[in-house]
């Protein structure tokens, strides 16, 4: 199993954007790009399958400032989709894997072939590639094409469309062809190459976890603990009024709301990343990928 990772990342939750009106989407684009050059922490990418506009921040308050500030300030009003923890994914186990990418259509045909070793990499410590080729089994110049292709798949994994972090990857063999190889080809080979590699590698998501905090009266602790367990919370400590748990970021959207209603605003609390941790996946398909709907 993959080792909790305590390295504090970039940004833990996101938010597909759209302007309610056509007409506001230019003003949309100059507002977010002020609004990212204020705060680095704040973020905005393009979903690279649905074309949307992702907003990506440190919590739930974070995104919702942004958002009442396109509002207030800049005068948009905007739709928003459902909000999304910002998962990771890591392969879990050292694999050597090849792939073969052959293809001939009447003219020059595409060849390439490429043996990879893809492992974890120590926490915290991110991508790493190298290339071990020795004798010319693939040609230098074409060695930056492997790498763009094992690049290529980082963004989004193989599990369920979150960004691979912490894995070394080795071009240890290959093979080429006098003709039909080419730097495009081998992009091709290394990209089917790696995927294929994480899949047998194990690699699995990886979850956000949170230091969770509340302060609270006698009459509501055992309520708020109630509900801290009931989000697959662990408690860690509890001294007096004050109590101190761990809680998974994905469980914690609008607990601001819930735990005003439980202690009947006698309760306060706070929330910041402890580490990232195998996400305990059910037998089905993990229903983690960002949500492409909207509202209003």
């Amino acid at each position: 199993m993959a080792d909790d990772i305590h390295t504090q990342p970039p940004w833990l939750v996101e938010v597909a954007i759209e302007p309610k009106s056509n007409n506001d989407r230019e003003r949309l684009d100059v507002a977010l790009a002020n609004l990212t050059a204020e705060d680095p922490s704040f973020r905005v990418s393009t979903d690279r399958e649905s074309g949307q506009t992702i907003l990506k921040g440190m919590d739930e308050l974070h995104l919702d400032t942004k958002i009442d500030n396109l509002r207030r300030t800049y005068q948009i009003d905007t739709n928003i989709g459902a909000l999304q923890v910002a998962f990771r994914e890591r392969v879990t186990r050292r694999v050597e894997h090849s792939y073969t990418y052959k293809k001939q259509s009447g003219g020059a045909g595409q060849f390439a072939a490429v043996t990879l070793v893809v492992e974890p990499n120590e926490p915290g410590k991110g991508y790493e590639f190298e290339s071990k080729i020795v004798g010319g089994a693939v040609p230098r110049e074409y060695v930056p094409g492997v790498e763009r292709g094992v690049e290529s798949v980082l963004p989004s994994g193989v599990v369920a469309g979150f960004p691979v972090v912490d894995v070394k990857v080795q071009l240890i063999d290959g093979k080429f062809h006098d003709v039909d190889s080419s730097a495009q080809a081998f992009e091709i080979a290394s990209r089917t190459a790696f995927r294929e590699a994480l899949l047998k590698g194990k690699s699995v998501l990886l979850e956000p976890i949170m230091k969770v905090e509340v302060v609270t009266t006698d009459d509501y602790a055992d309520a708020v603990i109630g509900d801290l367990n009931l989000r697959r919370g662990q408690i860690q400590r509890r001294n007096a009024n004050v109590i101190n748990a761990i809680v998974p970021l994905m469980n914690m959207f609008g607990y601001v709301n819930n735990l005003r209603s439980i202690s009947q605003g006698r309760a306060t609390f706070t929330m910041q990343f402890d580490h990232y941790t195998p996400v305990p996946l059910p037998e089905s398909d993990p229903p983690f990928r960002p949500a492409i709907g909207m509202r209003a």
